[in-house]
């Protein structure tokens, strides 16, 4: 019984690629549990780059099987020019499986996701445009299709022209488009089955067999608790569940089999696109952040807001979550900085909240209560032991672990594998040097919200 997660505690975007990847060597499976392919990272393997947009980080990895959940919606084309051009550059996909509940992006998808952004004007949420909230509107209301129905062309075509009426009829009614032809995507999609029916499996059965046996499984999370449908700051969210639930969920394990929950952290806050964000610097601090921090989506190129760590939502992931450790990216950013801030309480109408608030009026309306303490402006960039870190930056880490409960285990101080702090030598990898490392990661959360 043998289950890691690891997930974001933020608005995504946290770094949780670098940490899969440096947990991944001692893994049997890596698993992906939600989301799609709104959700990208950038995979840098020696001189070489991979962009992935679903197909789980330990791809990378030959002894690894990456699994798509069931959780995970997925659109057959993009899934498939990934595995072309990882197959095109020597990486085999032959280990990856596919849930076959796993739900499809449509065509239709993608045009109810423009057209939906498009009708909202100002109050437009920031999709992506992939899709993706329309798939899980489907979803629940059991209109969509799924993996396994793309083996049967009678029940795929008989699922294609129920949600077609229905479809079709709204889009030219409510927008004026032209409606989808039943023959045109049937012949699109199964095209991709003919492709994709060797990596279609029974998911939930060969993760719990697996876990039964003893086998090492990563959960890899996408996106952040706040992007959370139920738990984040709704509606700004995705349209899934990136927090600790969804991983039972999204893969049908069962709690009993996770013994890690890794919850990473930048040391410092972004978010992409819009909503409410407390601690949000719009000063020259905030670009600083960005500017050391490369805050930018590698996929969407959009820059990221940047502010001061909130302790108080770090909390909140660290109990949603049920958080064992927390692993702390981009430390060496806030080296810049002749004092740093931490986020300890909201003040609202002159009340102190020391917890997330459930009334979003006052989460949109608080200002952050903080604690300042002397930064270290130092490089930390070559550290590799925690006792070897400034003062500074052991008072801060200390500060972080008291106000969110969780120890920090893990501490990143730059990109490479080699710049990582080591607190527990219990999970450090047996390779350090050698082996793939997930250079920046752009988990776009905009998925459509609602």
């Amino acid at each position: 019984m043998a289950g890691t997660v690891i997930l974001g505690a933020q608005w995504g975007d946290e770094g949780k690629g670098k940490i899969t990847d440096l947990l991944a060597d001692r893994m049997d499976y890596v698993v992906r549990y939600a989301g799609g392919n709104n959700a990208g990272h950038t995979v840098v393997c020696g001189a070489d780059e991979f962009k992935l947009h679903l197909i789980p980080s330990g791809i990378l990895y030959p002894h690894i099987i990456s699994v798509i959940g069931n959780g995970v919606v997925v659109n057959p084309k993009v899934l498939l020019e990934e595995m072309d051009n990882l197959n095109s550059r020597g990486i085999s996909t032959e280990n990856l499986k596919i849930s076959l509940n796993a739900h499809l992006v449509m065509p239709y998808h993608l045009a109810f996701d423009r057209l939906g952004e498009l009708s909202l004007g100002k109050a437009k949420l920031g999709t992506t445009h992939r899709g993706i909230g329309p798939a899980y509107a489907d979803k629940a209301d059991r209109l969509g299709l799924r993996v396994q129905d793309l083996l049967d062309e009678k029940i795929f075509r008989t699922k294609v022209e129920t949600a077609l009426k229905r479809k079709n009829a709204i889009l030219a009614k409510a927008f004026g488009q032209p409606g989808f032809d039943v023959d045109q995507i049937v012949e699109e999609y199964l095209g991709y089955a003919d492709r994709l029916e060797p990596h279609i499996a029974d998911t939930t059965l060969m993760l719990n067999n697996a876990l039964e046996e003893g086998k090492e499984v990563l959960f890899e999370g996408a996106q952040g608790t706040l992007l959370d449908l139920d738990h984040g700051t709704y509606p700004f969210v995705t349209s899934s569940s990136p927090t600790i639930g969804g991983v039972f969920t999204g893969t049908g394990v069962s709690p009993k089999h996770i013994k890690k929950i890794v919850g990473v952290a930048k040391a410092y806050v972004t978010r992409v696109g819009y909503g409410p964000f407390p601690t949000e610097q719009e000063n020259e601090i905030g670009e600083l952040m960005g500017k050391k921090g490369v805050e930018f989506g590698t996929t969407t190129g959009r820059k990221r807001r940047c502010g001061w760590l909130d302790g108080v939502l770090l909390r909140y992931a660290a109990r949603i979550n049920g958080l064992t450790s927390l692993a702390l990216t981009k430390l060496d950013v806030l080296s810049e900085f002749e004092t740093i801030k931490i986020c300890v309480g909201y003040n609202f109408q002159g009340k102190i909240y020391y917890e997330f608030p459930a009334h979003q009026s006052i989460f949109h309306k608080c200002v952050p209560e903080y604690v300042e303490i002397p930064g270290w402006r130092s490089d930390i960039t070559e550290v590799t032991k925690k006792e070897n870190l400034p003062k500074e930056a052991l008072k801060y880490i200390d500060l972080i672990e008291q106000i969110s409960g969780v120890p920090v285990e893990i501490i990143s101080v730059g990109p490479k594998r080699t710049q990582t702090v080591w607190v527990s030598e219990e999970i450090k990898p047996a390779q350090i040097e050698n082996g793939p490392y997930l250079h920046f990661e752009d988990y776009d959360p905009f998925s459509g919200g609602y």
